[in-house]
């Protein structure tokens, strides 16, 4: 089994800045796809960024040229530094992955970590 441990959620000041990690606990699977998603109460999960296998990554129009994600294949590592932040960002982000396990692309995630846009 693989575990995903996010951490770097908190309370910010509009226009600040936050930093996500997370860490896929096992470094002897695949890692196919790892991305960020966020949800608010009440509404479906929804991608914010994700880190395809070859490197292209793909961000939530909303984020764009505020948000950056990036990937360390060799430590199994996921990052998404947030600037600009707006009230609007509060919510509770989650790290995906797909992993290859036993043949088969496997989705996994963490357990969320709370993000808060608040003067």
């Amino acid at each position: 089994q693989v575990q995903l441990v996010e951490s770097g959620g908190g309370l910010v000041q509009p226009g600040g800045s936050l930093r996500l990690s997370c860490t896929a606990s096992r470094n002897d699977f695949n890692i196919i796809n790892m991305g960020w998603y966020r949800q608010t109460p009440g509404a479906d999960r929804a991608l914010v960024a994700v880190v395809f296998s070859d490197g292209k990554i793909m961000y939530a129009d909303s984020v764009k040229g505020r948000f950056t994600s990036s990937r360390d294949n060799t430590k199994n590592t996921l990052s998404l530094q947030m600037n600009s932040l707006r009230p609007e960002d509060t919510a509770v982000y989650y790290c995906n992955a797909y992993i290859e396990v036993g043949g088969r692309a496997t989705e996994f995630w963490g357990q969320g970590t709370q993000v808060t846009v608040s003067s």
